[in-house]
């Protein structure tokens, strides 16, 4: 009997993958159980593609990465970091031996939750929302009620990764822990690169120990920084980064927080998205009739829908309430 490519794929993980990898024949399963009958794609597979297929995935492509309203075709949006995230992921599960889909779902999903406007957005939510906002958990809610009916029911370890791909998250793969690592490699290089785009900094400006050890060029530091991954985790049981490289890279993180990140002159748009989403929270707490007829109640349905909402989507609503129209009305 011929082998299915399902079944192709799973018995080649099991052949090649590190022991220590996520077999997707072995995963823990879904919130709720499904009748599995796909024999072309494995459970980490159809969850990478169900992500891909979802609505909050395709609204990642209007919402601020670092720039708000920025002005120029090349400047990252919150999906393009996405996809730079996961095609670091990848290259560093191929290369350690990992399971790659799996690491590829969870890079394509941590985000997914996302506020507009950046971290401006995911900052006023979290003054507003009883309990606080965090966007990773935002991103599980999203994947698990919001997206479909009844939501994505992905497998239970990229709903891990999702929730715990920060810093001070817990992975329980470890192929979520390179998505945590290859989130900082991604971020903190394609921000260097738009700030310079910017004109916020300049070349000369950025910290000459770091920019030695790891490259001039974008290229250059995201191989190196991958290869400090690959190197240190080569056989490992476990996944990290190489000191002197980790080092470097907090460096240039720790000279993006004071340079870019906190007073620069695109950054003080800030405080007028802050003020707008606020805006925006308070009168559909104060409306909840405004929200769509799904909404859960209270607070919960306003975060739902002011999270989910594209930087566009949010301005437009913004003038639709608090902008004066032209009257009378025109016919």
């Amino acid at each position: 009997m011929t082998m299915t490519p399902r079944a192709f794929t799973e018995a080649r993980e099991a052949r090649d993958l590190m022991p220590w990898a996520a077999h997707s024949a072995d995963t823990q399963g879904r919130p709720r159980p499904e009748e599995d009958a796909d024999s072309v794609r494995t459970a980490f597979q159809r969850d990478r593609d169900r992500i891909i297929h979802s609505k909050a995935f395709r609204r990642l492509k209007d919402k601020t990465q670092v720039f708000i309203a920025a002005e120029g075709d090349h400047y990252r949006t919150r999906l393009t970091h996405t996809l730079e995230v996961a095609q670091i992921a990848r290259t560093l599960a191929r290369a350690l031996r990992l399971n790659e889909d799996l690491t590829e779902a969870v890079a394509l999903a941590h985000d997914i939750g996302h506020t507009p406007f950046g971290h401006a957005g995911e900052r006023v939510l979290d003054e507003l929302v009883p309990g606080g906002f965090r966007h990773y958990e935002q991103s599980l809610r999203v994947c698990d009620v919001l997206e479909r009916p009844g939501g994505l029911n992905l497998t239970q370890e990229v709903r891990d990764g999702i929730v715990s791909h920060t810093a001070s998250g817990r992975p329980g793969t470890h192929e979520a822990r390179l998505v945590h690592l290859a989130d900082r490699i991604a971020y903190v290089n394609h921000d260097i690169d738009d700030a310079l785009r910017a004109r916020i900094i300049t070349q000369a400006e950025l910290p000459k120990e770091p920019i030695r050890l790891l490259g001039e060029r974008h290229s250059q530091r995201i191989h190196r920084l991958a290869l400090a991954v690959i190197e240190e985790s080569q056989g490992q049981e476990r996944a990290a980064m190489r000191e002197a490289e980790a080092a470097a890279l907090e460096e240039l993180r720790q000279f993006l927080f004071q340079r870019v990140y906190f007073g620069s002159p695109p950054k003080k748009e800030e405080k007028k998205a802050e003020g707008l989403l606020r805006q925006l929270y308070i009168h559909y707490r104060e409306n909840p009739d405004l929200l769509p007829e799904q909404s859960a109640a209270g607070d919960a349905g306003v975060r739902d829908y002011c999270a989910g909402m594209t930087d566009h989507f949010a301005i437009s609503q913004y003038e639709r309430f608090f902008m004066p129209r032209p009257w009378p009305p025109e016919e």
